[in-house]
């Protein structure tokens, strides 16, 4: 299943930020089959310094991160006026999290991920229109 957008007639585009290269490596194995065009990133400043990311269609992000956590990258990408649909993935999120990430209008998806629950959240991120 390809996924084009409609107005460009291109590929869409995932960004994936996870300092797992297991993770990566499987999130882009997972979004290439479902018709996706992917970026992987291993670091916040690996994805900061890429020229091209207005466009991206979207943006998977691990929230645990080294040199700063998925919700401070978010914010620092929409002040550059980079307003992709964010999708937040970590493990255990605590409920300071969970409130941080919904008022910055990300949404939160746990690790491990179950089932198609990722994938359905990318294709509602992309089609927010489309509720089915």
């Amino acid at each position: 299943m390809n996924q084009v957008d409609t107005a460009t007639g291109s590929r869409r585009t995932v960004l994936v930020l996870d300092d797992d290269s297991a993770v990566r490596d499987s999130l882009k194995f997972s979004l290439e089959i479902e018709g996706f065009e992917v970026r992987i990133y291993a670091s916040p400043m690996d994805l900061l310094n890429d020229t091209a990311l207005l466009a991206a269609s979207c943006l998977i992000v691990d929230y645990h991160m080294p040199t700063m956590n998925g919700l401070e990258l978010v914010k620092r990408l929409r002040n550059r006026r980079c307003s992709m649909p964010a999708i937040l993935v970590t493990s255990h999120p605590d409920s300071g999290v969970r409130e941080r990430a919904a008022a910055a209008g990300v949404v939160l998806v746990e690790k491990p991920f179950r089932g198609a629950l990722l994938m359905d959240c990318i294709r509602a991120a992309l089609d927010p229109g489309n509720n089915g």
